[in-house]
């Protein structure tokens, strides 16, 4: 069974039709990449995934489990964890705060949230310990008492990883990862993208538009545009595929090759 399984799904805000019947599945310990043109509708099957939206047709299943059944913060809870084009962060808290908020949300002890950011005690119960993990994985170490909204925007977007990674997730959704990254900063994403994946174990479900990125760290990409499913496939097939091609008007695919 795969990990994630969506079929047929539609949603359409006023007249405009936003998914049309879009299906794909994604198998355990996978990379699959989901592009398409501005306005093909990927963003909007993560909100979907999020319960952010609710679909007019078609099913979602984590898991074995109906996610159009669950309320958004029981996504989290069920192992879905995601980043956003704009990092999604506590400004005016630390690094450190910032993940020890989506560790206690991920937990959902009843200590409430004042007490929980305060330095653990001795012979306390260890919580934080998957945050302080997750800083040394994503090297976050020097950052981790800085305000966040106090760095520059790669590394809030790193953080913003951290975030989602620090809830133990079975699956991440990446949006836009790239975005407003420099050379050095996307040579860096590659490497992490794989690590989540090998050394984490996470499945990842990544929406991009930097088509080099996503070539090469993809198993498998899923094209859709104006809101259809138009391929689907290795990125070499995708890459090969005349309607992908068409869509993307050439350019972008063939750089990526």
């Amino acid at each position: 069974m795969p990990l994630l399984e969506i079929n047929g799904l539609s949603i359409r805000f006023g007249g405009i039709v936003a998914l049309d019947g879009v299906s794909f599945d994604v198998e355990h310990g996978q990379i699959v990449g989901l592009i398409g043109p501005n306005g093909a509708g990927k963003t909007t099957v993560f909100n979907c995934m999020s319960r952010y939206y609710q679909p007019q047709g078609g099913s979602i299943a984590f898991n074995g489990v109906d996610l159009l059944k669950l309320r958004p913060h029981a996504v989290l809870n069920a192992g879905i964890a995601r980043t956003f084009q704009q990092a999604e962060l506590f400004k005016s808290m630390t690094v450190h705060e910032n993940l020890l908020v989506s560790e206690h949300s991920r937990i959902g002890t009843g200590s409430g949230l004042l007490s929980y950011i305060l330095p653990e005690r001795p012979g306390g119960s260890g919580l934080g310990r998957r945050a302080d993990a997750i800083i040394d994985f994503l090297e976050l170490g020097q950052y981790r008492g800085m305000v966040a909204g106090a760095l520059p925007f790669g590394l809030q977007k790193r953080v913003d990883l951290a975030r989602a990674l620090v809830s133990s997730p079975r699956l991440i959704l990446l949006d836009e990862p790239a975005g407003g990254l420099n050379h050095e900063e996307l040579l860096d994403l590659h490497k992490l993208i794989l690590a989540i994946r090998d050394q984490l174990g996470v499945t990842v479900l990544l929406v991009e538009h930097h088509m080099e990125l996503v070539m090469k760290v993809s198993d498998r990409v899923c094209v859709l545009d104006f809101g259809r499913k138009i391929a689907e496939g290795t990125p070499v097939e995708v890459q090969a595929n005349p309607a992908v091609i068409e869509a993307y008007l050439g350019g972008t695919l063939a750089e990526a090759d």
